[in-house]
């Protein structure tokens, strides 16, 4: 009975071990920044924008639909921050969602930064080049004024959060 004893402890060692190292080697590689990749999505008005547009500015980039309930209740919060921040700052929303229901809510909503329609799939595609491997929406993340992923959120974010980002670059 003791030899199955120690045979389990030393398995349950050994994959903690196994855990922790993964879990180290993941939090290496998401500290170090990634470029942002050129990307072009059209506008409520099928005006394409591309990413190269905000070049020298910090990138929030929100991934959202009109359907997601989380995502609908950041979005005042970020335009908040939009205004306070202004030009050192680029909101941009990535809606993955239909450009009617897009320009429903925006007309209700009026928000302040640019809203692209990336429909689904380019958008989700997009988005997991930036980190989302578990398709999350909201997913939020901030790009430095040198095209570098800096950081990135899954679920609803807060703007104290947002803002502690922000003011760190």
């Amino acid at each position: 009975m003791k030899t199955i004893q120690l045979i389990f402890i030393i398995a349950l060692l050994a994959l903690t071990a196994g855990i922790g190292v993964r879990m180290f080697d993941q939090w290496q590689t998401e500290q170090q920044p990634i470029p942002l990749p050129t990307f072009s999505f059209p506008d409520l008005n099928g005006v394409p924008h591309s990413s190269t547009e905000w070049n020298c500015r910090i990138i929030v980039l929100n991934f959202w639909a009109t359907w997601c309930p989380s995502c609908l209740k950041e979005i005042p919060a970020f335009m908040a921050l939009q205004t306070e921040f202004g030009e050192k700052v680029q909101f941009v929303g990535i809606a993955l969602d239909d450009i009617e229901a897009v320009k429903i809510y925006q007309q209700k909503t009026a928000v302040n930064y640019p809203l692209l329609i990336s429909g689904d799939w380019a958008g989700f595609n997009l988005a997991k080049k930036l980190g989302n491997l578990i398709s999350a929406i909201p997913y939020t993340v901030v790009v430095n004024r040198d095209g570098q992923l800096i950081y990135h959120h899954a679920g609803e974010l807060s703007a104290s959060e947002l803002r502690t980002v922000i003011d760190g670059l």
